[in-house]
């Protein structure tokens, strides 16, 4: 079985949305295959890999989420990013275009929730081996990404 895992950073998860919405149409297909290993919107229990494919969405606000994705790429033979939060940091990033009066006046926010003084794209911190644009991602082009990426790790 491939093992897949699904993250989640700074984003409204609408990719994870799309991606359940996927699962109506292929999981009888898909499940003779893979095994989810951590999806949050699936299962409470998660696990820390290693994954063959792991798919994440959302953009970079904190240290703990470097950390963690430092870790999930570390465990990933395949990181995809899926959104435009994962692979332009927008619209989270909005902020790091304010003006120094705005940044002055909320970084005791931001340093009470850890979070960073700028949002970061997924790219800025690792390296990708795919990703699927959109916000939400397209449908189609994540299932032709995905199903591609399965096929790489079919045993014979």
């Amino acid at each position: 079985m491939i093992k897949v895992g699904w993250f989640s950073f700074t984003c409204c998860e609408g990719c994870g949305i799309i991606f359940l919405e996927i699962l109506n149409e292929k999981l009888l297909e898909w499940k003779k295959k893979i095994e989810f290993k951590s999806f949050r919107m699936l299962s409470k229990e998660n696990f820390e890999g290693p994954f063959d494919i792991s798919i994440v969405e959302g953009a970079i606000s904190s240290r703990k989420d470097i950390e963690k994705l430092k870790k999930i790429r570390a465990n990933s033979n395949k990181l995809i990013i899926v959104g435009s939060c994962a692979i332009t940091g927008y619209p989270a990033g909005l902020r790091n275009k304010f003006d120094e009066k705005r940044k002055k006046e909320i970084k005791p926010i931001l340093r009470e929730f850890g979070h960073l003084d700028r949002v970061l794209k997924i790219e800025d911190i690792v390296n990708v081996d795919g990703k699927v644009s959109g916000c939400p991602m397209q449908t189609e082009a994540f299932i032709e990404l995905f199903e591609r990426s399965l096929k790489e790790f079919e045993t014979f």
